[in-house]
């Protein structure tokens, strides 16, 4: 049977002499695994079309087992991705992760529209770390977590100051502050910031400029969560915070003034 399928290319790697296998996270049928034979020679037409991070459409043969890429069209080559080296860590930590997270064979179109509009704006030159956040906290009821933010997550009070317990998975209003020794307390800002990350689709938030130690914080949050109570760390996440420990040795660009 063919198929004609939107996808992003998450993952390729070598098969053979000459093959790839290539996993797609398609617009119509969720997270898929195919067979690119030729696609390591040059010259081959689906050479291009599987690098990571191409968004096309793929003609795909499924019959039993493994299907295989017959043809396929790039609609953006995601340009700047792949020729800035912290815009290609951040992609990578974010297909990873949601390779990690999700099924095979199981349509995913708001998986799919996240990272869809999460690549693009890493391409289109927003903060790469900044949308990383956003796919980070967006995932976690796809590893088996949702925190309460919503309230606080002992007595359901929804005014006062907050703080962040990994012990009750959410906010602690400060009247519950005594239950768990090792919270992190937040600034008003950074409830709001939490929230909208995990609320709110990243296509409706536009340009959300963060401060350093902002992220800093929010990235300890939230990879603490996905390692100590799922389990998870993914491999691109070394190289990532090797890069964001060392920015001296990467070009550096202009950014916008930051604010919360």
């Amino acid at each position: 049977m063919q198929n004609q399928l939107e996808g992003i290319v998450i993952r390729a790697r070598p098969y053979g002499e000459t093959n790839k296998i290539v996993t797609l996270f398609t617009r119509e049928a969720g997270k898929i695994t195919c067979m690119a034979k030729g696609a390591k020679k040059p010259a081959s037409r689906l050479a291009a079309i599987t690098q990571p991070f191409t968004h096309g459409t793929f003609s795909i043969y499924k019959g039993k087992g493994m299907g295989t890429i017959q043809h396929g069209d790039p609609l953006e080559s995601l340009r700047h991705i792949r020729e800035d080296i912290m815009a290609t860590a951040h992609a990578s930590y974010i297909t990873e992760l949601i390779d990690r997270l999700t099924e095979q064979d199981e349509p995913q179109p708001v998986v799919y529209e996240m990272l869809y509009q999460a690549l693009h704006a890493i391409d289109e030159g927003y903060d790469p770390e900044a949308i990383t956040l956003f796919v980070e906290w967006k995932m976690l009821p796809y590893a088996g977590l949702t925190p309460t933010l919503h309230q606080c997550a002992n007595c359901g009070a929804t005014e006062g100051e907050f703080a962040f317990s990994f012990q009750e998975l959410g906010f602690l209003c400060h009247r519950c502050f005594d239950i768990d020794r090792y919270i992190i307390r937040l600034s008003p800002a950074l409830v709001k910031v939490i929230r909208t990350l995990f609320f709110v689709p990243i296509e409706r938030v536009g340009s959300l400029k963060l401060k350093k130690e902002s992220k800093t914080l929010l990235k300890q949050i939230v990879r603490t969560i996905y390692e100590e109570q799922a389990g998870i760390r993914l491999k691109s996440r070394g190289f990532l915070e090797q890069i964001e420990r060392t920015p001296e040795f990467f070009p550096k660009k202009e950014n916008p003034p930051e604010d919360e």
